[in-house]
């Protein structure tokens, strides 16, 4: 699916940020915006932010797979990344992790059967003292998830996903 006027709009602010003729420095921004569109990064959106920004093709695929939070395959409306590094584990992010896999019925890197959740294990986060953390599409910083805090989160997705599609 090709990239909306929208988006381009979007990635050319990104690549106004930058001296003229370094647009290629925007491929980060140009990645994150695209993803946002459609998801995920396909090897046609690859492609096509590449011809974007006038770079090989090759090099933003190798940007988009170094990084954790680019998705090259489809994932869940929302992607639960929960921190399993040794502060948010000694805060109970154990816990949160098999109470996230046992409500969600999946296992780590899998997507719920709806499409709504998948749910990813990530590195430190920055924000050690508000353990365990998880991000919620990258975006959204949850703090001290507790199972009642994840059930809280999970009402609250839902809700989000049900009402974005009464708007469409």
């Amino acid at each position: 699916m090709p990239l909306s006027a929208a988006t381009r709009q979007k990635i050319d602010k990104a690549i106004a940020k930058y001296p003229a003729g370094r647009q290629q420095s925007a491929v980060m921004a140009a990645l994150t915006i695209a993803q946002t569109e459609h998801g995920w990064l396909s090897s046609e959106t690859l492609r096509e932010v590449a011809e974007y920004l006038n770079m090989p093709p090759v090099a933003v695929y190798e940007v988009a797979s170094f990084y954790s939070m680019y998705h090259l395959k489809p994932m869940g409306r929302y992607v639960l990344t929960l921190c399993t590094n040794l502060p948010c584990a000694l805060q109970g992010s154990d816990v949160a992790a098999r109470y996230l896999q046992e409500t969600l019925k999946i296992g780590w890197k899998e997507t719920t059967p709806d499409g709504m959740f998948t749910l990813l294990q990530g590195e430190c986060m920055g924000a050690c003292q508000e353990a365990p953390v998880l991000l919620a599409n990258h975006q959204r910083m949850c703090c001290k998830m507790t199972p009642p805090q994840i059930d809280a989160l999970l009402v609250q997705l839902r809700a989000e996903a049900s009402q974005e599609e009464r708007h469409e």
